[in-house]
């Protein structure tokens, strides 16, 4: 796949991720504090939800990126952690799990 098309592809994932949090409830109107955002963990594990990380930092960074043209990070492990966080959530997050999947298989080359 182009680089073109990566960021197109990219551009449509974070869309479909945006939405899908919103249908299921997942997303919120308050920004978190600059305290909580500056977590050292990874996915601000100590200080923000998944859905929260997921909102604030990673759609957050990914939008500049793919409106600049990229370059797009070159490895991505998001849905680990995503099928971890929701485990016996009772959530329904078939849609969401893919489309992150989908989001790692996009940015990790090989």
């Amino acid at each position: 796949m182009s680089d073109p098309e990566r960021l197109n592809r990219a551009a449509d994932l974070l869309l479909e991720l945006e939405a899908e949090l919103r249908r299921l409830g997942l997303w919120e109107d308050a920004r978190p504090s600059d305290e909580a955002l500056a977590s050292a963990l990874p996915f601000c594990c100590d200080t923000l939800s998944f859905p929260q990380w997921l909102q604030f930092v990673f759609l957050e960074r990914m939008k500049p990126l793919i409106e600049a043209g990229g370059p797009l990070p070159g490895q991505c492990g998001i849905a680990p952690m995503a099928e971890e966080w929701f485990a016996g959530s009772g959530i329904e997050t078939g849609r969401l799990l893919r489309l992150l999947r989908d989001f790692d298989k996009l940015l990790t080359r090989d």
